[in-house]
């Protein structure tokens, strides 16, 4: 298991790295410093952590602004900065709805997010956080004088302040890898900036706006948390209409692989539960037996996203997610998962697969008419008995459905020819393609495009 690293611009022109691992329903880890996705996943110890969620999730972690492998050269470390940032995560994704994690001092960015955008949010996980700070003043100075005096430096000493409170219990590996971990993933400056509110803005405090978060939300706070007291826990819990509070045990703020893997297996198992509330598994939906498998592709994405920019090109993406899935409803498909640039579907019925993929491209016909950016996709269509498992779908007859897909023209629908005898007698027309020998097999395969221009 690897992670997938990739860049995103947030609307104000910072580029974020964000790591993709796993697979199922997205669940975005939102943090608020101490990151560095590299030095994360080398580190046996922090890699388990993520493995574990990785096995039920599509698990995303990013790099916020100033830190990690993200922009370092930034001055704008304001709160709605961190919404920037976490905006251009999402929207980079693809998926239409993700379930937000949002740890320590991420925890008031995802609250941020969930109230401007409810609608992108399907649930919100807040563990070890405070919507107002907790500092002591005179804490708070001592902690700014100790990273400016050596944040950087080859000795830990100003560091290790850090690691005794978000760590207490910890063993003296995790305490090194920790000082380090804290050192390379951002600069004095940047930590400092961090820490220290703009003096033009009132002092932080959420507490006002938790009424008006409307996404399902669960709490999680230790009960000995040495960073961040629990009641700061509880009152975000009690302050969000509907909230779930689960107390754990245990003093580190920062979660440790080995000492605390009990209670972070159950909470991993609680945010699974909570997120798998309400889903409907694509084992469940999808029938036993034969199914069609539909798959659309996105002509140039990488190109568009080179010459509009990452914000506009998302826009366009939005467009065909919303063209296609509007499509799936209307014909009965169930969307399998997101691809990046194209989605991958299955149908009960292959004439049901054909309507929709017919529909898809009428509605991007029409949608080109009037759009500043037009968007082409390609369609590639089979029938099989793929292998269902774990809220996807596997096996051959999903292979050649994708490369049937890679080798139509963009605005067109390519078929094998079991798809034509599947449907033979409904009134589609078909133009033959010839054998065509696909990547991955070895005997040549006959495509036929669909013509629905004279349907």
């Amino acid at each position: 298991m690897e992670q997938q690293i990739r860049f995103c611009t947030t609307t104000d022109g910072v580029r974020i790295a964000y790591g993709t691992v796993g697979q199922g329903p997205p669940l975005i880890r939102v943090l608020g410093w101490f990151t560095h996705l590299e030095f994360e996943w080398e580190n046996p110890r922090w890699r388990r952590l993520y493995e574990g969620m990785a096995d039920r999730f599509t698990y995303i972690r990013y790099d916020g602004r100033g830190m990690g492998l993200s922009d370092r050269d930034v001055t704008d470390f304001s709160s709605d900065a961190f919404v920037h940032d976490l905006e251009a995560v999402v929207d980079a994704t693809g998926f239409e709805r993700v379930a937000l994690y949002g740890i320590s001092q991420g925890g008031p960015t995802a609250i941020l997010y969930a109230l401007r955008h409810p609608e992108r949010v399907s649930h919100l996980i807040i563990y070890g956080s405070a919507v107002r700070s907790t500092w002591p003043e005179e804490q708070q100075e001592m902690m700014l004088s100790l990273i400016r005096q050596g944040w950087g430096s080859d000795v830990p000493a100003h560091r290790q302040f850090f690691t005794g409170l978000f760590m207490p219990d910890g063993d003296m590996e995790a305490i090194q890898a920790f000082n380090e971990m804290q050192r390379v993933s951002a600069s004095a400056e940047n930590v400092a900036a961090m820490l220290t509110p703009p003096p033009e803005l009132p002092p932080f405090d959420l507490r006002e706006l938790l009424p008006q978060v409307a996404v399902p939300t669960l709490v999680i706070h230790r009960r000995g948390d040495a960073i961040v007291p629990f009641e700061a826990g509880r009152e975000i819990a009690a302050g969000i209409p509907g909230a779930r509070f689960l107390p754990l045990e245990g003093r580190n703020h920062a979660a440790l692989a080995d000492a605390d893997q009990p209670v972070m297996e159950i909470m991993a198992k609680a945010i699974a539960d909570f997120v798998g509330e309400g889903q409907q598994a694509v084992t469940a939906d999808t029938p036993s037996g034969m199914v069609t498998i539909l798959f659309t592709d996105m002509e140039g994405s990488t190109t568009l996203t080179q010459r509009l920019g990452d914000a506009r090109a998302q826009e366009v993406l939005r467009a065909h997610n919303t063209i296609v899935r509007e499509a799936l409803k209307a014909h009965g498909g169930s969307e399998i998962k997101h691809t990046g640039d194209g989605v991958m579907a299955s149908f009960p019925t292959a004439s049901g697969a054909l309507e929709c993929a017919i529909a898809v491209q009428l509605a991007f016909a029409a949608h080109n008419e009037s759009a500043e950016t037009p968007v082409r996709v390609r369609i590639g269509l089979n029938a099989g008995e793929p292998v269902a498992e774990e809220e996807d779908l596997f096996g051959t007859a999903v292979q050649l459905a994708a490369r049937v897909c890679a080798q139509a023209e963009p605005g067109r629908i390519l078929v094998p020819d079991g798809v034509r005898h599947l449907v033979a007698g409904k009134g589609f027309l078909f133009s033959d393609q010839g054998d065509v020998v696909l990547r991955g097999f070895e005997d040549p395969v006959r495509l036929y495009e669909v013509r629905w221009e004279e349907a």
